[in-house]
């Protein structure tokens, strides 16, 4: 600045102080003295990473944009002081992994991170890979049917993260296509015999006419779950085909007494249908993955055009993982108007698929002779129980937020909070064209944890506590395993369950609790309530629109409205499902006020102090009409 000593009126000495210059750091000078607000750090498909990350200027990673904050954070910028804010503009971001949220992206109450779309767009975060270069089929394949002649269309398999992709779902428009299967259309064969010794299954020959079984699967409907089982060897037995199924699942699935395909019952064997085999590419929507030559080849439904058709394969498991620990969690982080989309499971087509129930695989499980154990005296299994992974997952954290978010075209869950989750919420999310579970919570005893013990940490940090799930919409729910439910809570404290939609989901609609025990354990103050249920169980029985199992005091199940259950007429019982199910080892837990057209309930093997009050049609319509989204969340029905 001019020295203008005694002169401060001279015309030229003011000249000298207004240069360029000098407002630039004047303006500067007061930016920093003045409040700030949120640290803003834009990210678009479109974007480079080499741009500073400004609305005009964008990022094209979100990590990268996580990192920015991160850096901020960790050198108390003052910029920081009301939080930062992650913008993602509209448009696909297709992810190479998963983007991870660590203890050092944590805010505070007053200083949170956000991860939020742009004002009227739509980011979609996605774990798919998009399939490009159509062209009709004109050579012959073999094995391909004669009806498919003319009819389809290949393109080269993809390459993703230096390998050839390998995946068992395919979207075309967002709609999902079907992985070549017979019998189609949704229908299902029977088995002929089901050999527990030999290990081995009779089928009609008319169903499998390959000379050999290589790549081929079975999914066999099995009371409440199903199984996905590789075929290691086919022999024909004069009208029928014996099958025999590859190691592990070939142990687990003869071994585990519960749930088994039923057989020789009035309403017939169990149902099962064949899939992936090129034989069986014979209708529209159908596809098939050639992976040893590389190629895929589709059937497009009749309203396609695979010329212009955005069609994806999925190719990671999780799109988004919140990693904190139970002494550094993750704290403070908002995620707002969000898509997570285009996830894989691959492990069915490596090891098969057994699982005991939700979803939940078997690494182990078996009859006891004699029965019993030193928690359960009459128990007649044990069984040992991995965890299915999930687009989004959240462990080892703390007020951790979605608000109207969606969760769409996952192959298996869409969002798992883990050990050591409290204070968290979902809520006016929406999750559609989930492959198992639309929303878990909570320990399940899966690892080394045996899955009929009682769940009690000595650090209670690790329990899932203070969950909130509100206002969500769920539908089409458990399309790949059809065990799967849409809210499952384990083992909880703390949960409150309320005011969700659900609806087109496969097995049970809202499942709290684990371990079929009624021991004392870390479940308590459950509260499920005001939720609208119908068109659920639509492929399994043993099942209800609200489970319980285990004992949890002060759980609360109450107000909630379900209706128009219909069964399957594949399931091994179609009588054998409830509006309420309290079911082995529920205990101390209060059924009130929740509206149904009829009283079908079960309290099967319940343990002591539940309390059961006015629950059926006679249920005030004002707890009726009020149950289901809010009026603020409703639009998420259209």
């Amino acid at each position: 600045m001019a020295d203008c000593g005694k002169s401060q009126n001279d015309k030229s000495c003011l000249k000298a102080s207004l240069n360029p210059h000098w407002l630039r750091w004047l303006v500067w000078l007061v930016i920093g003295v003045l409040p700030m607000s949120a640290a803003e750090i834009w990210v678009s498909p479109d974007g480079a990473d080499t741009n500073p990350g400004t609305r005009e200027l964008p990022l094209a990673s979100s990590a990268l944009a996580l990192r920015k904050g991160r850096e901020l954070r960790r050198v108390n910028d003052p910029s920081i002081s009301d939080g930062v804010r992650i913008v993602l503009r509209g448009g696909e971001y297709s992810l190479s992994e998963p983007l991870r949220v660590f203890p050092e992206d944590s805010g505070t109450a007053t200083s949170p991170t956000t991860l939020t779309a742009a004002s009227g767009e739509n980011p979609i975060l996605s774990g798919g890979v998009a399939l490009g270069g159509w062209q009709l089929l004109t050579e012959g394949v073999p094995g391909l049917p004669a009806v498919a002649k003319g009819k389809i269309w290949k393109t080269e398999l993809p390459v993703f993260n230096g390998r050839r992709l390998e995946f068992r779902q395919l979207w075309v428009d967002g709609h999902k296509a079907t992985r070549a299967r017979t019998p189609g259309d949704g229908t299902m064969e029977r088995l002929v015999s089901w050999d527990r010794k030999t290990r081995s299954a009779l089928i009609p020959r008319s169903i499998f006419p390959r000379a050999k079984p290589d790549g081929v699967e079975m999914t066999v409907l099995q009371m409440w779950e199903i199984a996905v089982l590789r075929l290691k060897s086919s022999q024909v037995d004069g009208e029928n085909v014996r099958v025999s199924f590859h190691e592990p699942e070939s142990r687990v699935e003869f071994e585990h007494p519960w749930p088994q395909p039923s057989m020789g019952t009035k309403y017939g064997n169990a149902p099962f249908f064949l899939a992936n085999a090129v034989e069986f590419l014979d209708s529209p929507g159908e596809w098939f993955a050639d992976q040893a030559a590389g190629w895929i080849y589709y059937w497009p439904r009749a309203d396609e055009d695979l010329a212009r058709a955005h069609v994806v394969a999925p190719a990671l498991e999780t799109v988004v993982e919140v990693a904190g620990t139970l002494d550094r969690p993750v704290a403070h982080v908002k995620f707002s108007g969000i898509s997570f989309a285009y996830t894989t499971w691959l492990r069915p087509s490596l090891s098969g698929h057994v699982p005991l129930q939700a979803g939940f695989y078997l690494l182990e499980g078996y009859s006891l002779k004699p029965k019993g154990t030193p928690d359960w005296r009459s128990l007649d299994n044990q069984a040992w129980l991995g965890r299915p992974p999930a687009a989004v997952i959240v462990g080892g954290a703390q007020q951790i937020n979605f608000t109207r978010c969606r969760f769409e075209h996952t192959a298996v869950t869409a969002l798992d909070f883990r050990h050591g989750t409290s204070a968290t919420a979902v809520e006016g999310c929406v999750f559609r064209d989930i492959g198992t579970n639309g929303i878990m919570a909570g320990a399940f005893a899966e690892g080394g944890f045996e899955s009929h013990l009682p769940y009690n940490p000595a650090d209670e940090r690790e329990i899932c506590s203070g969950i909130k799930i509100a206002n969500n919409l769920i539908t089409d729910c458990a399309n790949e395993d059809w065990g799967g439910v849409a809210i499952i809570a384990g083992f909880v404290r703390g949960a409150l369950i309320e005011h969700n939609e659900i609806n087109g989901t496969s097995y049970t609609g809202i499942s709290v609790g684990w371990g079929w025990t009624r021991t004392a354990n870390a479940m308590r103050n459950n509260r499920i309530r005001a939720n609208h249920i119908h068109h659920v169980a639509t492929r399994m029985s043993d099942t209800a629109g609200i489970y319980t199992l285990s004992a949890q005091p002060g759980t609360v199940v109450s107000e909630n409205v379900v209706h128009s259950i219909a069964m399957s007429p594949y399931v091994h019982d179609p009588e054998h499902w409830f509006y309420l199910y309290t079911d082995e080892g529920s205990s101390f837990i209060t059924v009130r006020d929740n509206w149904c057209p009829e009283e079908k309930f079960l309290q099967n093997a319940n343990g002591p102090g539940n309390v059961w009050t006015n629950n059926g049609p006679q249920v005030d319509p004002k707890i009726k009409a009020a149950a289901g989204l809010e009026p603020a969340f409703r639009d998420l029905l259209e």
